[in-house]
């Protein structure tokens, strides 16, 4: 008597062959992880907290930005105003960074340019734009920015320039990709990515030190669009593509009002030889208000075993303008600034810690 045959096992869906013109994407530049000693790198703990802090700005840090109105980078109006549009949309989030556009280029932290010629998009991530030279930009919109893709584009480099990195690369979101299709694709125009290129941006896994969370949004405005054939799973976006909306998801928005909480109404007075102790969390961030009783130079400095970055602000027109900021995480050693500061004027000092160290408690002094 013949067996039963096994019942057949549903087949797998039948991959549609990959649309032509897989959207062009963003390239981020390579990062360089810091060198940690060996004894800093021995502990997990304290390397996870420098790698999850280190590209993020200190709170309240006013951010200003800049078109390039000549040359190659020029920025049509229509297109900035679409930057200018992605700004104010994060700022509508309620952040405590502030953005400020200024004319001048040597003036800017963030400098705009934009190239069709070029045909990508990129930007430095965080605190890496003071790395790029003052005469070259810093994010670089490649596409127009009108459309509804576009749109998401202008959202996504800045994004960069907060410290997101790309979603799709998160080490918890469970992608298996079809490699091969992936560095065919973006081989091809519009990317002409070489396979180094690819890999950096797509392929890479993030480092979980550096990762917020423990989940995927697919739904980030930090994620990709990508064409059918391309993600063998989650399977669903293996047969259809993966569209995210363009817009700013809920997690987006956790993520940047984590770093960047809106602003206290008040702030407190940091006075002179009086040190204060902090008890701080991982990532969190303090405020001083401080006015100088007399000109002279003064150092502000840090106490402890915690790894911190530290900043002096002085207020001009009533906006708070960088002065010096010094990171000590990773070294054997506390935070210091020394700076002439004048009477009658008002500074703003914020810290910002990385790793609470063994005692968990920093002081601050003003001498």
């Amino acid at each position: 008597m013949a067996k039963p045959s096994k019942p057949a096992k549903p087949a797998k869906p039948v991959r549609p062959a990959a649309r032509p013109g897989q959207k062009p994407l963003c390239s981020t530049p390579p990062r360089v992880p810091p060198s940690l000693p060996g004894l800093i790198a021995s502990d997990p703990r304290r390397v996870n907290a420098i790698l999850r802090t280190r590209g993020k700005w200190l709170n309240g840090t006013v951010l200003h930005y800049a078109f390039f109105k000549s040359g190659h980078y020029a920025v049509p109006k229509k297109q900035a105003d679409a930057v200018r549009a992605a700004f104010a949309a994060w700022k509508a989030v309620g952040i405590g960074l502030v953005f400020q556009e200024v004319a001048a280029l040597s003036e800017a932290e963030v400098r705009v340019g934009y190239s069709e010629a070029d045909g990508s998009s990129a930007s430095a991530v965080g605190r890496d734009v003071l790395n790029v030279p003052t005469n070259e930009p810093t994010t670089v919109y490649g596409w127009d920015l009108t459309t509804p893709y576009g749109r998401g584009t202008a959202l996504h480099e800045l994004g960069h320039v907060l410290g997101m990195e790309h979603e799709h690369q998160n080490p918890f979101a469970g992608i298996k990709w079809h490699e091969e299709a992936v560095y065919a694709s973006l081989g091809r125009p519009p990317n002409s990515w070489s396979r180094e290129t690819t890999f950096r941006n797509i392929l890479q896994k993030l480092d979980t030190s550096a990762v917020q969370g423990s989940s995927w949004d697919p739904d980030s405005i930090m994620e990709y669009e990508f064409e059918p054939g391309l993600i063998d799973e989650p399977e669903p976006y293996d047969v259809n593509g993966l569209v995210p909306p363009g817009t700013l998801s809920k997690s987006d928005k956790d993520w940047v009002l984590k770093w960047y909480p809106g602003q206290p109404a008040q702030t407190p007075v940091l006075e002179a030889f009086k040190a204060v102790s902090l008890t701080l969390a991982a990532g969190q961030q303090v405020d001083y208000l401080f006015k100088p009783a007399e000109s002279r130079r003064f150092t502000i400095a840090t106490k402890g075993a915690s790894d911190t970055l530290l900043g002096l602000f002085e207020e001009v027109n009533g906006v708070p303008r960088h002065l010096a900021t010094d990171d000590d995480s990773g070294e054997s050693r506390n935070a210091s600034i020394t700076y002439k500061l004048f009477a009658g004027r008002r500074y703003h000092v914020r810290l910002r810690l990385y790793h609470p160290g063994q005692t968990g408690v920093t002081s601050l002094l003003v001498t």
